[in-house]
């Protein structure tokens, strides 16, 4: 990582990136005075137009194209594609679908917060930079890049987990597995016993090795207080080592944006509700979330079409490289004209989490809150996991089937492990008309909208402490890797 550093009339000017633990595409401009961000600007670099390559295709293609936007949440956005031709199709999975396509995309999900913790956001603090800290020596020991014991044991658990999308889904990433009415493997008894025996390994190595604890412990976390007694007295672990760090630096204090946060509700159950459920969350008032209030704003997007906001279903994705103003190739998407956040925290936020509703009510939103927020999900959910493997039905039915219109649309809206997911599908003609692609990093990093309002990250950088001699601030990089960025998946 680089960074370039200009001086003009006692303000400072950072440019930095790449952040490259992931992908490298992304780059941010920081503006510094008294020893802080006063402004940010965030620059998606990459212009890939996967809406454009959609166009024109046969629905079904979507199913295909779509999954390949990412290589790490391929399986969320073959989700939100079947979602929108189900919609378009008019048809409803059968509830061993639902099952079995909650189980897959939950695997994807709880092993990029596996991953995101263990190998793009702990071992920051790793960093010479630290090396005075008390915690420093049994954080380098556990999270120095590559070398770590816990990185090592990460992967390891990783891999053995993705066991479950090779039984479900035949492969990852890309499976063709997820249709619009269902899924086209069906499990028997014996795979059933696989799986429960592949979740229940995961679940021993985030009891052995990232809590110290049963999963069970974790989750009767309740309270600030609760979180306060597992950092003073809890079981070893890498969480409460995180605990540990978050308070030594503060990390509650860094990285609030604005309040609001939004979900579309994830993994879907048998009463038409979600595990956890979707709505909004603005200043400590819950709503139900409106689709219809989604519009995307190219001000300050290389992207023709700056004059007006744009609605999903009359989207546009015409890129305009000449445009002096625009500085991201990612647009600007806004709930009823204002920027939220998305990802575990508003997941949890929203589904009412007694100790995220405490924390966000105490830090608006932080690097601590939002980590906190995931880890807490991966617990919740691997235990959902085991649930729906003992709920699946083996001698029902798994998927249904149905004739494609010749013009109708619909939305596809899920949930990523970084945060909301929407795909709107226009037919018309028996092709797609329009495609246009909502994910969770297009709304948290996304540029200035039409009325010159910051995006999530942009806000959330604001105040950030920089040191003199700092050309990649520890502060920034523990923000943005808090958001966990896919930017491959926010320019589509």
């Amino acid at each position: 990582m680089s960074g370039d550093k200009q001086e003009s009339r006692g303000r400072r000017r950072l440019i930095v990136g790449p952040f490259n633990r992931v992908e490298g595409d992304l780059e941010i401009r920081l503006e510094v005075s008294g020893g802080a961000v006063s402004a940010a600007y965030v620059n998606a670099p990459l212009f890939r137009g996967f809406e454009r390559i959609l166009e024109g295709r046969d629905p079904l293609d979507a199913l295909v194209v779509a999954p390949r936007i990412c290589g790490i949440c391929s399986v969320s956005q073959s989700h939100a594609a079947a979602l929108a031709l189900a919609g378009v199709m008019g048809v409803e999975s059968p509830r061993n679908g639902v099952l079995a396509t909650n189980l897959m995309t939950a695997t994807e999900n709880v092993a990029d917060h596996l991953t995101h913790f263990h190998l793009f956001f702990m071992p920051d603090f790793a960093r010479p930079a630290y090396a005075g800290r008390p915690w420093f020596c049994r954080t380098e020991e556990r999270f120095k890049a590559v070398q770590g014991a816990a990185v090592r044991g990460a992967g390891a658990a990783r891999a053995e987990l993705f066991h479950v999308l090779g039984i479900l889904g035949g492969k990852w990433p890309h499976t063709l597995t997820i249709q619009p009415g269902g899924v086209t493997r069906a499990v028997d008894a014996r795979d059933r016993v696989r799986l429960l025996a592949t979740v229940g390994s995961f679940r021993r190595f985030l009891e052995n090795s990232l809590f110290g604890a049963p999963l069970e412990r974790v989750l009767t976390l309740a309270a600030p207080e609760d979180l306060e007694r597992w950092r003073l007295y809890g079981p070893d672990g890498d969480f409460r080592l995180f605990l540990e760090i978050a308070e030594d630096l503060g990390l509650a204090d860094l990285g609030r944006a604005y309040g609001r946060f939004l979900t579309h509700g994830a993994y879907p159950d048998a009463e038409g509700g979600h595990l956890y459920r979707r709505g909004t969350i603005a200043g400590g008032t819950a709503a139900p979330f409106d689709a219809a209030q989604v519009a995307e704003h190219h001000r300050f997007s290389r992207m023709a079409g700056q004059d007006r906001p744009h609605p999903p279903f009359a989207g546009s994705t015409v890129p305009d490289g000449t445009d002096e103003d625009g500085y991201s190739w990612c647009k600007a998407p806004r709930l009823a004209g204002l920027p939220y956040e998305t990802g575990a925290i508003a997941r949890q936020l929203v589904d009412g989490h007694p100790l995220v509703r405490a924390l966000v009510a105490q830090d608006g939103g932080s690097v601590r809150s939002r980590v906190i927020a995931r880890l807490l999900e991966l617990a919740r959910t691997t235990c959902a996991m085991e649930g729906w493997l003992r709920a699946i039905d083996i001698a029902g039915p798994w998927c249904m089937v149905a004739e494609m219109p010749d013009s109708a649309q619909a939305a596809g809206l899920t949930e990523a492990a970084r945060g909301a997911l929407g795909h709107w599908v226009r037919v018309e003609h028996g092709r797609i008309a329009g495609y246009q692609i909502i994910a969770p990093t297009t709304w948290n990093f996304s540029p200035r909208d039409l009325a010159g309002t910051p995006g999530p990250l942009e806000q959330a950088l604001v105040g950030a402490p920089v040191l003199d001699d700092e050309r990649t601030p520890l502060s920034v990089q523990h923000i943005v890797r808090s958001f966990d960025p896919c930017m491959v998946c926010t320019v589509h």
